[in-house]
């Protein structure tokens, strides 16, 4: 069945396209003045890499800070790999652009959530295997509440 312009999913695709051009030119520049990143993502998504036992303590979710220190920032078109600190041990992760929850830059006020919409009934038992894969099973980002990040 023909469902229309499927503006969810080209509003998604944009919005991670912004954050991988601004990961882009924070990998050839570096970061600009005061500028940071809240990153939460989903630690579950199949494309994300981390270690073991950072996978076991946060199963669900991790926010990530990039701040004062990270090592090894790279792009590509479908993610980016950083290395950060965790109790002071380098740790290399890779996170799909998919992965991410949300993305925050308090400097300047900026975020971006994205939300699962989970279907109804009828499109659960014929594409239950897509739902959590589908990037279309997803409705419009919304702009997320700074006040949770604020001390």
């Amino acid at each position: 069945m023909d469902r229309g312009i499927d503006y969810g999913n080209l509003m998604h695709r944009a919005m991670r396209g912004l954050i991988r051009e601004v990961m882009d030119q924070v990998a050839d520049r570096g970061l600009p003045g005061a500028h940071h990143f809240f990153i939460t993502l989903n630690t579950r998504h199949a494309g994300v890499a981390m270690a073991d036992w950072l996978r076991d303590r946060y199963p669900d979710e991790i926010t990530i800070v990039i701040q004062h220190w990270f090592d090894n920032l790279g792009v590509d078109e479908d993610g980016f790999a950083i290395t950060l600190n965790f109790g002071n041990q380098p740790e290399p992760l890779y996170i799909p652009f998919d992965a991410i929850t949300t993305f925050v830059d308090p400097s300047v006020e900026f975020g971006l959530k994205f939300e699962t919409q989970v279907e109804d009934d009828e499109d659960e038992e014929t594409d239950a295997d897509e739902v959590a894969e589908d990037p279309a099973s997803t409705k419009p980002g919304e702009v997320v509440s700074l006040d949770k990040f604020r001390k």
